[in-house]
């Protein structure tokens, strides 16, 4: 069985109360995440697409914080 997730943004707290509340009573579970956890998602979904097909030097890497 594949399992899948939602993520819901909500405007105000009474409204994702509410729809935590019907997921509740269907049985499902659900997980609140802070702000910073959605940020660690959206980076780790980011860092899975990248491709590591391509390597960079270590000099230019240096370079690019230097801000050259």
């Amino acid at each position: 069985m594949t399992m899948e997730a939602l993520i819901i943004k909500s405007k105000n707290r009474s409204d994702l109360e509410l729809i935590k509340e019907l997921v509740k009573k269907m049985g499902l579970e659900s997980k609140s995440l802070s702000e910073e956890d959605v940020e660690d998602l959206g980076l780790t979904i980011l860092m899975k697409q990248t491709d590591r097909s391509k390597t960079v030097t270590r000099e230019t890497v240096m370079r690019k914080l230097d801000g050259e």
